[in-house]
């Protein structure tokens, strides 16, 4: 051990090194500013996402977990997720959602699973100021949303939106589902098998049976049964929410009553499709239920010799479209967005193996005139070229 004079000593000449040079003694400062800040983003970027989500809500009493608009399974799925994990950290959590809930797989969902979902119009309804955005990292579809600084993201979209404390998407993920799973999963919470209660399970924090149930179907929808656009954390996530599952809940959530129109409505674009190789494109022309034309779509892309696919139809002079592709030349959300960006009032995108899109009416505000009809022949026609590559 050194002696108080030798200590001394070396302090003093350390101070009259730095006198002597400035320069060298702030390089050594920041070089072990750097070190330390390099330590630090290597510990805190080794700690799992779960764990750092879980820490984000115990820090909060109350949260709005918010959907995208007319929310699917995967959706609700996550948002589920995200309010047990709270509840269980005593925070209260309020899942809202713009739109509406109207295809029967997801009505069936949101009754099977008996959840609370409440509807918004307006930035004004949301529960809490700390907004959790799940399946999607951009608030839309209700007046306000542009305003909304979402608190956290979690979502497997690609997009350029982002949470003010936390955001985590994951493009390679085949559904939202599969990443909030893994968050249970981080922090070391026990599936709950549907023959026993939470408190029979050992641990802080449980996955319940309904949140096992719901997280597994939001994985298997997203990724069709795990056979398109699924990657290995799906698989992982399925199997560890697997143990929690109600079988006989998601069988009814699987199978539920077809409405009559969803048949005719297949039926119209099967028999009415166009088909240039193997593309097809089919009119459906207008529908009460705007949830058929995908359901069609779905349909279509099933036909032998049948790659990719978008079915037309409308309701109350809103035409909708609704892509699917199992061709890897054809990228769906980019073909349909090419197509409406050329288009008055057209909005459309999506994902490579699915994509959807609308066109609007322009209405005039005088009411002297009517509103511009949309070229249905001409709108066919563009897809077939996007679909084609001639973009």
């Amino acid at each position: 051990m050194w002696a108080p004079a030798t200590v001394s000593g070396r302090l003093s000449e350390a101070e009259a090194f730095v006198r002597e040079n400035p320069e060298l003694a702030v390089t050594a400062v920041l070089g072990a500013a750097v070190v330390l800040v390099s330590a630090y983003v290597f510990v805190r970027g080794r700690r799992a996402a779960g764990d750092e989500f879980r820490r984000l809500l115990a820090e909060e009493s109350e949260i709005a977990v918010l959907m995208h608009p007319n929310p699917d399974p995967d959706a609700m799925a996550a948002a589920i997720g995200v309010s047990s994990l709270a509840d269980q950290l005593d925070v209260e959590a309020t899942i809202q959602y713009p739109g509406q809930i109207r295809h029967q797989e997801n009505r069936a969902f949101r009754t099977v699973l008996d959840l609370e979902l409440d509807r918004i119009d307006h930035v004004s309804d949301l529960a809490a100021e700390t907004v959790v955005l799940v399946d999607h990292n951009e608030a839309r579809g209700f007046a306000g949303a542009d305003g909304v600084l979402p608190t956290a993201v979690v979502d497997h979209h690609p997009g350029d939106g982002r949470g003010d404390e936390f955001t985590d998407v994951r493009t390679d993920y085949g559904a939202t589902a599969s990443v909030v799973a893994e968050y249970f999963n981080d922090v070391g919470a026990i599936p709950v098998p549907p023959d026993k209660h939470a408190s029979e399970t050992e641990g802080d924090l449980v996955l319940s049976t309904r949140a096992a149930t719901g997280l597994l179907y939001g994985i298997l929808t997203d990724t069709k049964h795990l056979t398109v656009g699924a990657s290995e954390p799906d698989f992982a996530s399925a199997a560890y929410v697997y143990p929690g599952v109600d079988q006989d809940q998601l069988d009814r959530i699987a199978n539920p009553a077809v409405d009559a129109e969803v048949l005719e409505v297949k039926a119209r674009a099967i028999a009415g499709r166009q088909v240039e190789g193997s593309f097809a494109v089919a009119d459906v022309g207008g529908v009460n239920n705007v949830d058929a034309i995908p359901q069609a779509a779905d349909e279509l892309i099933q036909l032998e010799g049948v790659s990719a696919v978008v079915v037309i139809g409308e309701r109350d002079g809103t035409v909708h479209l609704s892509g699917r592709s199992r061709d890897d030349r054809v990228h769906m959300g980019n073909a349909i967005e090419s197509v409406l960006s050329e288009v008055t009032n057209g909005n459309g995108g999506g994902h490579s193996r699915m994509g959807g899109g609308t066109i609007t009416p322009e209405v005039d505000p005088t009411g002297e005139s009517e509103p511009e009809t949309v070229d249905r022949d001409g709108l066919a026609d563009a897809l077939f070229r996007a679909m084609a590559g001639d973009v």
